[in-house]
This record gives C-alpha cells, structure tokens and sequence, in this order.
C-alpha cells in the first residue's frame, strides 16, 4: 500500500501528459483531413500568390522603411535637443552626435536599400520575371 501512495504523484503527472495528448491529437485530427482538399485557400484568406523572392524583397524594403523613418526620427530628436540646450555645450555636443549618427544610419539604409533592389533586379531577371522586383 506505501508504495502505491509513493505512485500517486506518478500517476497525476501520467494522466496530465496523456490528456494533453489525447486533446492534441483531437484538435489536428482534422488538419490531416482538410490537406486533401484543392481548394484554393490563398484567394479566400486574401494571401497574395507572388514569389518568395517577391516577398522577401517587400519585407526588407519594409524594414528598411521602417529604419529610415526611425533614422529621421532621431535628427528630430537630435534637432530638438540642440534647440533646448540653452547654451549647455554637453546638451549641444550630443545632439550633433545624435544627428551625425542618424545621418550616417540614413545613409547605410538608403544604400541597403539599392542593395536590395539591384539584387532584387538581378534575381528576378535570372528568373525570367516580368522586371517589377
């Protein structure tokens, strides 16, 4: 009998791990059953049907959208803490530092980006694509 009382944490343990396992397989059971289907689901979730090398492309032109606008962000910032310095020349060094730096980060993007978009060019020209990239 002590040693069934010593079992019984086991056996809590065990039948959590098989309850989960039993709702697992209850819940992509009908995955197995839905991959037969043909039916086109790109066209009703909204997904468009453009290459990977298409998409790949507009999401780092997204990123690199969203570094720009953070690049102009910081001159703003670095431009408003220049005007709020009152004469503080510790207040004035760090803005030029934070306005160089996100004049050079603008630049590094701007050239990301024709990276990109070259490379794009290229890969979408080997492709035989229609040269939109």
């Amino acid at each position: 009998m002590e040693k069934l009382i010593k079992l019984v944490p086991y056996y809590k343990v065990i039948t959590r791990l098989g309850a989960i396992v039993l709702l697992l397989t209850l819940a992509f059971a009908p995955l197995g059953v839905m991959a037969t289907d043909i039916t086109d689901y790109s066209t009703n979730l909204g997904v468009s049907e453009e290459n990977l090398d298409t998409q790949i492309t507009n999401i780092i032109q997204w990123a690199l959208g969203f570094l720009a606008l953070v690049a102009v962000v910081m001159i703003i910032y670095g431009g408003f803490t220049w005007l709020t310095a009152a004469g503080n020349e510790e207040r004035v060094e760090q803005a030029k530092k934070v306005i160089s730096a996100a004049i050079i980060g603008l630049i590094i993007i701007l050239l990301a980006w024709a990276i990109v978009w070259f490379v794009a060019q290229g890969v979408n020209d080997a492709a035989g694509g229609s040269g939109d990239g």
